[in-house]
């Protein structure tokens, strides 16, 4: 058997780090990659169905304390989920949500270091002060441009301290757009190009044209862009976002599920029905979904019979 092979899955396959190949994917002319929200393992598993996820702060935050997006999310509780995420097929690129950094340059940079230990393949940092809010709500307030900028080279920083060299990809977010104005908001992103950022996030953009002129500003830096349905950005099918580099859907999973829960929840009650029997998921199904099969594998290939009566 070679290196390479994988005997689980049965198929020779050199292996690619997620972040050089995030790298790649984002390199290409004329090609936007798509990244929808994940938040937890059951998404996470449907969103590698697709190749590609976004660990949305937001979600995270939602997923896991039952709060709103205000920065009640630690260092700790991202990374935990995005090592959970990400090691779920490492293969797969996960970009993750860094909010503000967590702290000082110092903070930010332990930051990269955990982020990279977990298999995170590239993150975003914004410039809003450290209680800061989702992006698509009023009332942001930012840091002023030596702060941002000190946060960007904190990120280059720590990402030339790890141990074997790491490409994880830094990706600077800038807020400054519903507080300053485009050209404000623009100036913040080519600031944080100088000092090493890999790819631009204006958030919160507002019209076509405002992609154009940033995609022609910014290049060759690839900019992405965050598609909330019902938010402040109009809402974009792919072959309008052809220019970007990445298009993430934080709310993809999230949204529907509270639709989806809401639904259940309330037939169960009132008719003593389960909404999810008409859709024909039995539970094995469902334990295939969540990688019954490998386990198997891995059981049958170390010689065990556990799951003989389920083949």
């Amino acid at each position: 058997m070679s290196p390479t092979q994988n005997r689980v899955n049965g198929a020779d396959e050199v292996y690619m780090k997620p972040s050089t190949r995030l790298r790649k994917l984002i390199s290409q002319d004329g090609v936007c990659v798509q990244a929808p929200g994940v938040y937890d393992g059951i998404c996470a598993r449907i969103a590698i169905e697709q190749g590609f996820e976004y660990q949305s702060g937001a979600m995270t935050t939602a997923a896991r304390l039952g709060k709103a997006d205000l920065a009640f999310a630690s260092l700790n509780d991202f990374a935990l989920n995005a090592q959970m995420i990400a090691n779920i097929d490492p293969r797969v690129p996960l970009i993750a949500d860094a909010d503000t950094g967590f702290g000082s340059p110092p903070n930010i940079a332990r930051m990269v270091q955990m982020y990279d230990q977990c298999g995170v393949a590239g993150f975003h940092i914004e410039d809003q002060v450290a209680n800061k809010r989702c992006g698509h709500l009023e009332g942001k307030q930012l840091v002023d441009m030596e702060t941002w900028k000190s946060r960007i080279r904190a990120c280059v920083l720590g990402r030339e301290a790890i141990y074997g060299h790491s490409d994880i990809v830094i990706i600077a977010r800038t807020d400054a757009l519903a507080v300053e104005g485009f050209e404000s908001a623009l100036n913040r992103l080519l600031e944080a190009r100088d000092c090493g950022a890999d790819m631009a996030f204006l958030e919160a953009i507002e019209t076509e044209e405002q992609i154009k002129h940033a995609v022609q500003a910014l290049a060759p830096m690839p900019l992405m862009i965050n598609c909330v349905s019902l938010g402040k950005t109009p809402w974009f099918p792919p072959k309008k976002l052809a220019e970007l580099g990445l298009a993430i859907y934080p709310g993809a999973a999230g949204k529907t599920v509270i639709h989806a829960i809401r639904r259940s929840y309330k037939l169960l009650l009132e008719k003593g029905e389960d909404d999810a029997a008409t859709m024909g998921l039995e539970p094995r199904g469902f334990f295939d979904v969540m990688g019954l099969q490998k386990e198997m594998e891995i059981d049958r290939l170390a010689g065990g019979n556990a799951f003989g009566h389920m083949a």
